[in-house]
């Protein structure tokens, strides 16, 4: 164990292939193909492939081909044994960290839940006025962008008010006002486009879940009006579909790690088939 866990310190010791890796984990489960990886971190591609080979021999991530591209996911379980390794092997259970001692599933969860994406203008608008009717009401249900545009996308708007929703109110709003320390502690923040998950945020206090349920942006799509609105509905569609398999699980009781999981796994479900 001791020459694996070297292997895996050493891959990571190097500051462009950590941040790779962390950019898998944040879009853990998803697997990335290598040019979206180079395009996101701003590297070259053969130099992206070296690091990519340093990860995988280190058993950090995974690779899958898929026709003529290579996938790549993070390995979280050989991870998992390095952290072991590290805690108990090598430091014997004498390092304290209360809030890994505890355990999430014995402290009070935050009601609260953001949707994320970077403009905030359709996605996770449509997340936060349909969790807000979904879920259940002791919630507090956010959406904000790290980047956000002036206003929400009006075919967005359009979709949800002829499906009966309240939307007056509803804003664009920058990501960083949930980051500062008055902001409301958040029981799961959840990743909607690829961009936002892509983006090494700072880490959010409180120990909130992190999952990404990653969805085409409705707005690139090109085309006829019935077309575009077509990919609006399809949008409305798959998140009323996903929050609502969240709305059923046991927020408070679940263990972290089977929440973790659960949300994860809404993330990876095939999304609703709508011909545009």
């Amino acid at each position: 164990m001791e020459s694996d866990a070297l292997l895996k310190l050493s891959a990571l010791s190097h500051p462009q292939r950590l941040a790779l890796f962390r950019l898998l984990v944040r879009r853990f489960p998803d697997e990335v193909p290598a040019g979206e990886i180079a395009a996101a971190l701003g590297y070259k591609t053969n130099t992206t492939s070296v690091y990519l080979g340093t990860l995988l021999n280190a058993s950090l991530i995974r690779k899958r081909r898929k026709a003529t591209s290579l996938l790549y996911q993070a390995d979280l379980e050989s991870t998992g044994d390095l952290l072991h390794y590290l805690f108990s092997d090598c430091c014997r259970d004498r390092i304290d960290l209360p809030h890994m001692r505890v355990g999430y599933e014995q402290c009070n969860r935050p009601a609260s839940v953001l949707f994320a994406c970077t403009g905030n203008s359709a996605r996770s608008i449509c997340a936060e006025v349909l969790a807000r009717e979904i879920l259940p009401p002791a919630m507090a249900v956010h959406s904000a962008g790290t980047d956000p545009a002036e206003a929400p996308n009006p075919l967005m708007l359009e979709v949800l008010r002829e499906k009966g929703h309240e939307i007056n109110g509803v804003t664009c709003k920058d990501i960083t006002l949930y980051q500062q320390d008055e902001a409301p502690g958040m029981m799961a923040v959840i990743t909607l486009c690829d961009r936002a998950a892509n983006e090494d945020c700072p880490a959010w206090s409180g120990r909130p879940l992190n999952t990404h349920w990653g969805l085409e942006d409705p707005a690139e799509v090109q085309g006829s009006r019935a077309h575009r609105r077509a990919a609006f509905e399809h949008t409305y569609q798959t998140l009323q579909d996903k929050i609502s398999r969240f709305a059923k699980l046991d927020l408070q009781s679940l263990p972290r790690p089977a929440l973790q999981a659960a949300l994860d796994q809404i993330g990876c479900a095939e999304p609703m088939k709508v011909t545009l």
